[in-house]
C-alpha cells in the first residue's frame, strides 16, 4: 500500500502539545472492538468509530506509518489502514476530535486513550474484548 499521508490542523496540534503526546507514539485506530485497543463497537461500526491511542514503545502490530507535517509519530496498522482514504485530516473543533478524508466525515468524535490502561484493564477483565452491537 500506499504511505498513508494525514493532515494535522493547528487546533489538533494544539490538543496533543496540551495532553503532551506530541513526542509519543500514537496509534490511529478503527475502534470496532476487534483490535487489542479496541475500547467500543463492534460489527456494526467498523470503520464509523475511530480512536487515538497512546503507547510507551512501538507496537509491531502497527507498523504502518502515518506521515504527517508535524513529526508526530502516528502509526496504524494494515487492517485499519483499509478505512483511511486519501484526503485525510485530523481537526480539533467544539472539543471534538473530527476524522475526515475526501469520502467525508469519518468521525466525529474520535477518542484519546491510553494503550497501557487498555491493555490492562482488558487483562483485569474490566473491560470486555470482542464486543457486539
Amino acid at each position: 500500500m500506499n504511505m498513508t499521508k494525514i493532515n494535522i490542523s493547528a487546533d489538533m496540534l494544539q490538543l496533543l502539545k496540551k495532553k503532551d503526546l506530541v513526542n509519543k507514539d500514537l496509534l490511529l485506530i478503527t475502534d470496532d472492538g476487534g483490535g487489542k485497543y479496541s475500547l467500543q463497537g463492534g460489527a456494526c461500526s467498523i470503520g464509523a468509530k475511530f480512536s487515538i491511542v497512546e503507547l510507551d514503545q512501538p507496537d509491531p502490530e502497527y507498523p504502518i506509518e502515518i506521515e504527517n507535517d508535524h513529526g508526530i509519530k502516528l502509526f496504524t496498522s494494515s487492517y485499519d489502514q483499509t478505512f483511511l482514504g486519501a484526503g485525510l485530516a485530523l481537526d480539533f473543533k467544539r472539543s471534538l476530535i473530527i476524522l475526515k478524508d475526501n469520502s467525508g466525515r469519518l468521525d466525529g468524535a474520535v477518542t484519546i486513550a491510553n494503550g497501557k490502561e487498555i491493555t490492562e484493564a482488558f487483562e483485569k477483565g474490566t473491560i470486555a474484548s470482542g464486543q457486539t452491537c
